[in-house]
C-alpha cells in the first residue's frame, strides 16, 4: 500500500481531524476515504442494473398545450 504526504494549514488540519473523529476514524482513514470517493470517478457499482429498463415499448410523448398568454411588461 502506498504511503503519501501532504501539507495543509493548520486550520484546515483541525477541521479534517474534527470531522474524521465525528465518523470514528483515523485521520489516514478518513483521508483515504475522500481520495477514493474523488479518484474513483464513474457510475457507482451496480448503477445500471437499478435503473428502470424500457422493453420493446417505443416512448411516449404526452400531448403538448398551447402556449400560455402573458401580459407584456412594459
Amino acid at each position: 500500500m502506498s504511503q503519501l504526504h501532504c501539507y495543509v494549514a493548520d486550520e484546515l488540519a483541525q477541521q479534517f481531524q474534527k470531522r474524521a473523529e465525528a465518523q470514528h476514524l483515523s485521520v489516514s482513514k478518513y483521508l483515504a476515504q475522500l481520495v477514493q470517493r474523488e479518484v474513483s470517478a464513474g457510475w457507482p457499482e451496480n448503477y445500471f442494473s437499478q435503473l428502470v429498463v424500457l422493453r420493446d415499448e417505443p416512448l411516449q410523448r404526452f400531448e403538448q398545450g398551447g402556449f400560455e398568454s402573458r401580459v407584456e411588461l412594459k
